[in-house]
């Protein structure tokens, strides 16, 4: 459990340095991008690591149910992380699509893995995230959203979406439970 939580803190740490510490950051310059993306590697090298060796055991049981609500967040999780809320109609006045598709996917994770490690993990990766909205809206209170794009570029990135999700569940089921079922 150690490593995991020194995951998200390097997690935290690496995203919030330029907020918090700007006397840090700035004087790194552009190189400050890859010690910075080094750092976020080793975090996510240190969860991974952390959250497999975790000994860890389930709290209960969820109602199957919530498998299938799991898979509609992710889902959505994953449209909101791709460029399409940017570029279509529907979602382009939506400030932090990306932040919030990881809100999302972060959140979903809670509603099937009822275990410490996985709180641990998926519960301070939510926290990461809800935090971060918060921290970006107090430095930068003024945003204009971009232009408004097309209906046709939303159903694109949907369908695109859907099929990422297919690959990812296919991933997932390799190397850890199915999110499908089966």
């Amino acid at each position: 459990m150690t490593l995991l939580v020194l995951g998200i803190l390097l997690w935290w740490g690496a995203h919030f340095l330029k907020r918090v510490a700007p006397g840090i950051r700035e004087p790194m310059g552009d190189k400050g991008k890859g010690i910075i993306a080094l750092v976020l590697v080793a975090s996510i090298v240190l969860m991974v690591i952390g959250y497999r060796s975790a000994e860890s055991y389930e709290l209960g049981a969820y109602p199957p149910f919530l498998r299938h609500i799991n898979n509609l967040l992710v889902l959505i999780a994953i449209y909101f992380m791709s460029p399409g809320p940017a570029k279509g109609a529907l979602f382009y006045k939506m400030r932090h699509p990306m932040l919030t598709g990881f809100s999302l996917w972060a959140a979903a994770h809670l509603l099937v893995n009822w275990d410490p490690a996985s709180f641990v993990l998926f519960g301070g990766l939510w926290a990461w995230s809800i935090t971060q909205k918060l921290v970006i809206n107090k430095a930068e209170p003024n945003w204009t959203p971009g232009p408004k794009g097309s209906i046709a570029k939303d159903a694109m990135f949907l369908v695109a979406s859907v099929v990422l999700m297919g690959v990812i569940g296919y991933i997932h089921g390799l190397v850890g439970p199915s999110p499908f079922g089966g």
